[in-house]
């Protein structure tokens, strides 16, 4: 109850404000003080205040009790670990045994013995490579892809 008349006070007040700066032909600011002087009644007839007021408490009770209470502490202890086992569950998910990379998981084809290089690279998606590239990398030495974006960089004279 004390509330909403402090509120209503507020809102009068800058309602008076607001007429005193229409009167001298500053309509915009008038308008604007109107607007930030209706706040608080809207808020107090909208249960804001209250609110405010007791989640302000709540907040302060609960401090209090961080500061006073060794549980609280515990409580973060707690949370603390658990945010870490959940880290190191998901930072070491990929090196489970083979039980576990059976599940949800599809296994690369096993190679079938006497294939060729081709036809195993074919097997996993990749093309096999070619012979005819041109280049300085010999296809024995891996790097045919490098020649031919060494060759395109020394076209644009980088």
């Amino acid at each position: 109850m004390l509330t909403d008349l402090l509120c209503a006070a507020l809102t009068a007040g800058g309602l008076a404000l607001a007429v005193a700066t229409a009167y001298r032909r500053r309509f915009r600011a008038a308008i604007r003080t109107a607007a930030v002087a209706l706040l608080p009644f809207g808020l107090a007839l909208a249960g804001l205040v209250t609110l405010g007021r007791r989640v302000g408490t709540a907040v302060g009770d609960w401090a209090t009790d961080l500061v006073f209470k060794p549980s609280v502490w515990f409580g973060f202890a707690v949370l603390a670990c658990s945010a870490v086992l959940y880290g190191a569950s998901r930072l070491f998910a990929g090196r489970g045994g083979s039980a576990e990379r059976g599940r949800g998981r599809t296994a690369e084809p096993a190679a079938v013995p006497g294939a060729s290089a081709p036809a195993l690279a074919a097997g996993r998606g990749t093309e096999p490579a070619r012979s005819g590239r041109r280049g300085r990398g010999s296809a024995d030495s891996g790097l045919q892809e490098f020649a031919d974006v060494e060759e395109i960089l020394k076209r644009r004279g980088i």
